[in-house]
């Protein structure tokens, strides 16, 4: 039995992912049972207010039996927690505790529940099946594919993997591509697992990458879907990322330059990463990447597995469980990924180096939603676009995209703001502040009337 002044500790602290209050007994307390089953485990205290003052109940020879047979019925598979009366500032309370289930999930009365923060959750669909497989040790990516055989793979892709795994030393296969996947589990009873099909197939499983340029929420500059296997996937929507977010160039001396993108790439990769790896590949939507002049988002369907939550994302110690065991056991040995359960802390170490940029993860839409915004007013790398503009004057010449709006401006004399926004795709926000460091600069001057003139390169500059 805990100490009542323990126990007193707890009623302070309020309800929690492993605490509940009721005020009675009821359907509700039965439904928060399952929740914490379903869960990581935890204690209802009966007779207790929500906000942690005790009410007591009423106790009689054979309520504690009444109520455990109550939950026993209403749960399957059946649970038995334990029941323990307390008689706490002159009242009785009752606390009922249980542990994480071993086979999950439990339902009662048909439906699912989990705990998330100090809430019931009904789990969807999708939930219970990834609950199921998840305490049965099982990965969906595993199965069979029905219907489908040897001949949908692609030796070629196979191939190259097999080369890549190879060369990143944590793994050695048979150069023979179906006995290497027979090896690591991709083909089972002669015939390709999900898994496969999403990483090796000829035609690729329609499962999209839809990833565009913003100017605003509505307003579409760039846009693409990418419908591949997944590691050209990664690579396809990488490229796009970079075709579109600025860079800055920096010389200290030596003879090449230094290049200081408006993020870093390879925080980005991890995030592409996690998307790709760890999404609910039963669920239909797509992933979605949006590129903003502000901000990046990266949308992947799926809300967290295996009892993970937001809150251990952001410590460095949390642990991770796989939903698709046989992807992340692919992109690991080739080395695109470290080990697992660690993508966000590779992220975060990425990001010290950008203190202008902040990072944000939450579960949204039935998704996982990461951002990527530019914080105003803070220095130490790039806000709306390209920093650094104009380095060190005339002397030092300029720095990334502003040096391409002088070269553009060279190139056409009594160029206006609009066309050279236009050509150079860059919002209007940015280009307004290269030229005002240009100017300052005394690289360029604005001839004519405001509605009629342009901008053109100092006599001096030419």
């Amino acid at each position: 039995m805990k100490k009542l002044e323990d126990i007193a500790a707890l009623l302070k602290k309020g309800e929690s992912t492993a605490l509940e209050f009721k005020a009675s007994f009821d359907r509700e307390t039965i439904e928060t049972v399952v929740a914490f089953a379903n869960s990581r485990g935890g204690s209802v205290f009966v007779g207790v207010a929500d906000n942690g003052a005790v009410r007591g109940v009423t106790l009689g020879k054979e309520t504690l039996n009444h109520w455990l047979g109550q939950i026993k019925s209403a749960t399957s598979p059946m649970v038995i927690p334990d029941l323990e009366a307390i008689d706490l500032e002159g009242k009785a309370i009752v606390m009922i505790t249980v542990g994480e289930y071993p086979v999950k999930p439990v339902n009662t009365r048909g439906k699912y529940f989990k705990r998330i923060a100090s809430s019931n959750h009904q789990l969807s669909l999708s939930e219970i099946t990834d609950l199921y497989m998840q305490s049965l040790q099982l990965s969906w990516d595993a199965h069979e594919a029905p219907k489908a055989c040897l001949d949908e793979l692609s030796l070629g892709k196979i191939e190259s993997f097999i080369e890549k795994v190879n060369q990143s030393g944590r793994f050695m296969l048979d150069s023979s591509p179906f006995l290497a996947l027979e090896k690591l589990k991709f083909i089972v009873n002669n015939r390709p697992t999900w898994g496969a099909l999403l990483l090796f197939a000829e035609n690729p499983l329609r499962h999209h990458i839809h990833i565009g340029r913003f100017k605003t929420p509505s307003m579409i500059i760039d846009d693409r879907q990418i419908t591949d296997t997944l590691f050209e996937a990664v690579e396809q929507a990488m490229k796009f990322i970079v075709s579109h977010i600025s860079v800055a160039f920096s010389f200290d001396g030596g003879l090449q330059r230094k290049e200081r993108f408006a993020y870093p790439l390879p925080a980005l990769r991890e995030a592409l990463l996690n998307a790709v790896v760890h999404r609910d590949y039963g669920n239909s939507s797509d992933i979605q990447i949006k590129i903003f002049d502000d901000r990046i988002t990266l949308f992947s369907p799926g809300t967290l597995y295996g009892g993970l939550t937001i809150e251990d994302l952001q410590t460095d110690s949390y642990q991770s469980r796989t939903r698709n065991k046989l992807i992340a056991e692919a992109f690991y040995l080739t080395n695109n990924i470290e080990k697992y359960g660690s993508g966000f802390i590779r992220i975060r170490k990425e990001l010290r180096e950008y203190p202008e940029l902040d990072f944000n993860v939450e579960e949204v839409g039935g998704g996982v939603l990461v951002t990527f915004r530019q914080v105003e007013g803070v220095s130490g790398g790039v806000s709306g676009g390209v920093s650094g503009g104009v380095s060190g004057g005339v002397s030092g010449g300029v720095s990334g995209g502003v040096r391409d709006v002088l070269e553009y401006i060279r190139r056409n004399p009594g160029a206006k703001a609009n066309d050279i926004a236009v050509s150079l795709n860059l919002a209007q926000r940015t280009l307004e502040r290269w030229i005002k460091e240009l100017r300052d600069a005394g690289l360029i001057e604005f001839v004519g009337a405001p509605k009629t003139g342009g901008y053109h390169v100092k006599e001096q500059q030419e």
